[in-house]
């Protein structure tokens, strides 16, 4: 009789604490999805807040110096870059001459004076502002990077939290990349993206397993976007249970351990 009930105790331990199967491979069917359409994505376009560093260089330094005289030493951003290996992202810390664009969407360049940033990104706005400043200065190399883009990455991945963007774009594949993947607890066809522009929030569901997503415009993140991977029905469950019920067991059974030893004392 203990033996029939060591066996079903085996099996109730097995059922709560596995991991159903569940399909973890992503764009699966990723050589039927015509992968140019998510090129129309890509286009990161600045909005108001965005930080941006931009440093003017050319064979005489000294005729760009004006271009540069924002430029402050205490500035320093923290940017993550993806690394080559399996390794967490790594902190590079980059400084220079830093623009804040308004509310109107522009900035206030030295000698050139108020320049939009709308509808532009970072490759668009480059060459906008090497037009400007050729008129000052022969063949200008203009440098410009978003320094503040970042996005938030929650729930069920390695390391959730909020990632600073190198050059200010990036993909959900490279979002979750930076939080070191999804845990195999994670809901792998029903990631959340949540987007805020302009005060409008918008949303969508997305499924990793299916190439498809690649041709959503949530597929190019955007500044301040929060990715959440919902925990699966197995990790509910345990969150639900409390994490002292280990112990309790363990106690019980000593006290039941004690309690038959001492009747069969008495009975004796």
């Amino acid at each position: 009789m203990s033996f029939k009930y060591f066996i079903y105790g085996a099996l109730c331990i097995s059922a709560f604490s596995c991991t159903p199967r569940q399909e973890i491979n992503y764009m699966k069917d990723i050589d039927g999805i015509a992968l140019e359409n998510s090129i129309k994505n890509s286009r990161v376009d600045f909005q108001p807040g965005d930080q941006l560093i931009i440093s003017i260089s050319a064979k005489d330094m000294e005729v760009v110096k004006i271009f540069n005289q924002n430029y402050s030493s205490s500035t320093n951003v923290a940017q993550y870059t993806l690394p080559s290996s399996n390794n967490l992202p790594q902190a590079t810390p980059v400084s220079g001459p830093t623009y804040t664009v308004d509310t109107n969407g522009d900035i206030v360049f030295p000698q050139v004076g108020k320049v939009s940033t709308k509808n532009e990104n970072i490759e668009t706005f480059r060459a906008k502002l090497s037009d400007l400043i050729r008129v000052y200065v022969k063949d200008p190399v203009v440098d410009v990077k978003l320094i503040n883009f970042k996005v938030s990455v929650l729930g069920e991945v390695t390391k959730p939290g909020t990632y600073v963007i190198p050059d200010g774009t990036t993909t959900l594949l490279g979002a979750l990349g930076l939080a070191g993947d999804l845990t195999p607890y994670g809901v792998r066809n029903n990631v959340l993206v949540v987007r805020n522009i302009d005060g409008q929030i918008s949303k969508e569901r997305i499924d990793l397993t299916s190439a498809n997503f690649i041709n959503s415009p949530f597929y190019y993140l955007k500044q301040n976007d929060v990715v959440y991977v919902q925990p699966n029905a197995v990790r509910e469950k345990a969150s639900r249970v409390d994490p002292n019920t280990g112990l309790y067991i363990s106690v019980a059974s000593v006290i039941a351990s004690i309690t038959v030893g001492i009747l069969a004392l008495i009975k004796n």
